[in-house]
């Protein structure tokens, strides 16, 4: 069974000339294309539009989106890592909604707000078992100790530093900045001193960050759509990889 352009544009909320560009850049070439010219859609497009879309939505760009896809042949194993981000992302942002709605409800009625009420599903205890893994128990149990310890006003001025870093290399991303050029290292300059600040980074502390886990740190947020996204994505995350790289080559 197939679809026909203007089936697969009207249930997927896209348009027939949004398909028609996808087949010009080899993204998505249509099944078959029938006798009168259309183009015709079969399963496997459909599950491969799904997963252009969702990659979408997590701000990657059409280039970044192809270069995944062609690292991902099977269709049923790369949806079920889809699915994953999506819940992960969906439980974030329940507890989100979850805390401010209580912070709303307190305030209106003069109730005394909690520190783990506000700032949960803001936290990073979401990454628990991959930060044991990667780097031990030991480390997120500083670093969860640590943020657990500061007062509401540091929670809020550390989230507010680590968004506003983001937003920078979004910008400078998008600029066409140079990685080795001085205002990108002064970005991976102010990288390396956000974590230097966090108790439980291998090598953490006065002397900051090991070359080993800074590199590696870049790496993870190209290859990992969840840390890409805050960078823009793969594009825009490759940016701060390479910033990162230059950084720790000629510092560390």
């Amino acid at each position: 069974m197939d679809w026909s352009i203007q089936q697969i544009a009207r249930l997927s909320g896209t348009t027939s000339r949004t398909l028609r560009h996808y087949d010009d850049i080899g993204l998505l070439p249509p099944t078959r294309i029938g006798h009168n010219g259309y183009r015709y859609y079969d399963q496997n497009a459909l599950s491969r539009l799904q997963r252009i879309l969702l990659l979408r939505d997590l701000g990657l760009g059409l280039e970044a989106i192809g270069r995944v896809l062609d690292g991902q042949s099977d269709n049923t194993d790369a949806l079920r890592t889809h699915l994953r981000w999506l819940q992960l992302e969906q439980q974030r942002l329940d507890r989100q909604i979850a805390a401010v709605e209580t912070t709303i409800t307190k305030m209106e009625g003069g109730e005394q707000l909690m520190a783990d009420e506000m700032f949960d599903g803001f936290d990073h205890t979401q990454y628990k078992e991959e930060v044991e893994q990667r780097w031990g128990k030991q480390a997120y149990a500083k670093s969860d100790a640590w943020w657990r310890s500061q007062s509401d006003e540091q929670k809020r001025a550390w989230m507010a530093r680590a968004e506003q870093l983001g937003k920078d290399w979004i910008a400078a991303a998008q600029a066409g900045v140079d990685p080795e050029s001085d205002e990108a290292q002064e970005l991976a300059q102010r990288q390396f001193d956000w974590l230097r600040g966090i108790p439980g980074t291998p090598g953490g502390g006065a002397g900051g960050p090991t070359k080993e886990y800074f590199t590696g740190l870049g790496e993870m947020y190209v290859s990992d759509p969840r840390f890409s996204a805050n960078y823009g994505g793969i594009e825009g995350a490759t940016f701060v990889r390479d910033a990162m790289a230059v950084y720790a080559d000629r510092n560390l």
